[in-house]
């Protein structure tokens, strides 16, 4: 794939000096510092120095004083309580994490996961009807719920309570529960409304440990499961969101709960330190093949059982659930490929929207993600599921696809989701209505150059500047994630020695080294996916290589190495 680069706009050199002066680093970091918004010395500290004394007050988010009155209310009654989420990674987590603490100091709890395939995603009449079948009279929703009006109102008819904690955006009704829990709430003055669904069941257990006037530890306790989901649900790595990522990143590396320790084992990591880059791509998935390929319920399993044992047998089924996950995802976006191919009107759209009623419904979004990567626009996977038809959404850098389907709301059954990431259902007569419209509110909000894909290039730099203190002091800007990505440098007028070569199982990765000939530094490198570039560097042409930079560990060896995103001929940049 062809890629566009954009270099980010150099900060006020100004803003730079000042700050230099202050932190006694090199130039070039110090920018990348002010690029992320730090431009004194006590933002510079709280950000390499992320501290849980910074969290905001549970309390400041609205209805939280009538959320722990419910529950408070709850436990003095002796009413049995129900933790509800969905079947994905934030919701799993969230309900592991408000569990585990809740069981604590409280025994009439149970949990709940709606099937994917028969209840579908949020809350169902289905889990009602459980709660209502074994005497529950509250429910705490996670991760769903906000607009679940219909739900709440069927709930309420059987004298059961919701307390709602989502970050999913409002609609223009909200639920008639007992607390709606959601910054994204219009009044809701929370500082920080990028928080995961599992984000905000935390800040209610640190209310109730701030009611009950525990030790922190019983919420410090709970951040390793709190980073999976914030990785996973792929929100922004700053505020908040940064500080619980770091703090449960130590914990993922040090004193994980046992579920969380076994599946590392499986997965072949437990020998390396793991960053959230690694609980993305190694951990998210498998804990989501649970819902995608039997039930959800084994993650929460996973993540709450203390017996080894049992814990084992299900480490290993999630991680045979998450082998054939690849299987099915892999089959199926070949035969969407396929589809796409011998369909001349797709290629010409401005989306892609597909659907074939016998996909499985659990990897449509993996399938959809795939798609862009070859064919990059808004996509929408669609498949039959319970009579209709069940979509999953995934878009382009800087296209809201939430705002496209609410354009395409009177079409659709019912939707939600995220500006990158949405799931909808839809009546199968109307299917070629929605491919039309979604197509052409896309073509009419969306430019151009959102179609081609971007790589967003921090600044050039030369092989001489990449020092072990360079490299040591750009590991703390870490974790990265969304808006606080890992730098993306470039460096000009490389020449291939000769060793540039393509490996693995399918040969699609090329493994590079690279001479830089004013410094005559030689550095090795991986492009993943990249083995289309060879011929661009057996031109024997200088190129720039787009990067980022990163350690490699072989046999005891550390070394630097690049992880390329991209190689464009240097008289072409």
């Amino acid at each position: 794939m062809d890629y566009r680069w954009k270099y980010i706009a150099k900060p006020d050199h100004q803003k730079v000096e000042r700050l230099q002066e202050k932190l006694g680093i090199d130039n070039f970091l110090t920018a990348l510092l002010v690029q992320r918004g730090i431009e004194d010395f006590d933002s510079a500290k709280a950000y390499f120095r992320p501290s849980l004394q910074t969290l905001h007050d549970p309390y400041l988010m609205l209805n939280m004083d009538k959320a722990v009155a419910r529950i408070k209310q709850a436990i003095s009654n002796k009413e049995r309580i129900l933790i509800y989420g969905d079947y994905d990674v934030d919701g799993t987590t969230s309900v592991a994490l408000v569990y585990s603490f809740l069981q604590r100091h409280y025994d009439a709890i149970d949990t709940y996961i709606p099937d994917r395939y028969t209840e579908g995603y949020g809350i169902s009449l289905a889990g009602i009807d459980y709660a209502h079948d074994n005497g529950i009279s509250l429910i705490i929703a996670l991760d769903c719920g906000i607009k679940a009006i219909k739900q709440v109102d069927y709930a309420a008819e059987r004298d059961i309570d919701f307390i709602i904690c989502d970050h999913h955006r409002p609609g223009k009704e909200i639920p008639n529960a007992a607390a709606i829990l959601d910054p994204k709430q219009e009044d809701c003055q929370y500082p920080y409304d990028e928080l995961s669904g599992c984000g905000v069941g935390f800040k209610l257990v640190q209310a109730l440990c701030k009611e009950w006037q525990l030790k922190d530890e019983e919420w410090i306790s709970l951040l390793d499961l709190l980073a999976i989901s914030i990785g996973a649900d792929i929100v922004p790595i700053t505020g908040e969101n940064r500080v619980l990522t770091y703090h449960g990143l130590k914990l993922i590396n040090g004193n994980s709960r046992p579920g969380i320790k076994l599946l590392i084992e499986l997965a072949g990591k437990s020998n390396q330190e793991l960053s959230i880059t690694d609980v993305v791509f190694t951990l998210g998935p498998r804990i989501n093949a649970a819902g995608r390929i039997s039930h959800g319920r084994h993650a929460v399993d996973l993540m709450t059982e203390s017996n080894m044992v049992r814990l084992e047998e299900i480490c290993k089924l999630i991680n045979d659930q998450n082998s054939e996950r690849r299987i099915i995802d892999s089959s199926i976006t070949a035969e969407a490929l396929e589809m796409i191919a011998e369909e001349e009107k797709v290629r010409k759209r401005h989306t892609t929207v597909l659907n074939h009623d016998s996909w499985h419904k659990g990897v449509i979004g993996i399938v959809a993600s795939r798609l862009i990567e070859t064919h990059y626009r808004p996509t929408v996977i669609f498949t039959r599921s319970n009579g209709l038809l069940a979509g999953s959404a995934r878009s382009v850098k800087g296209f809201d696809v939430y705002k496209a389907l609410e354009e395409c709301s009177d079409i659709l059954e019912q939707f939600g989701g995220h500006m990158y990431a949405a799931g909808m259902t839809l009546n199968p007569d109307r299917f070629d209505d929605f491919k039309a419209r979604f197509d052409q509110v896309v073509a009419e909000s969306i430019s151009e150059e959102m179609l081609i894909p971007e790589i967003e290039v921090d600044g050039s730099v030369s092989f001489a500047d990449l020092t072990p203190k360079f490299f040591r002091i750009l590991k703390q800007f870490a974790p990265f994630g969304p808006r606080n990505m890992a730098p993306t440098l470039v460096t000009h007028n490389l020449i291939n020695t000769g060793g540039s070569r393509l490996v693995g199982a399918d040969s699609s990765h090329l493994k590079v080294a690279l001479k830089e000939p004013e410094s005559g530094i030689i550095l090795s490198g991986i492009g993943f996916g990249m083995a289309d570039k060879l011929p661009l560097l057996n031109s024997n042409k200088p190129v720039s290589a787009a990067y980022h930079l990163e350690e490699n560990n072989f046999r005891g060896n550390t070394s630097l190495q690049l992880h390329l995103k991209d190689l464009k001929l240097t008289s072409s940049v």
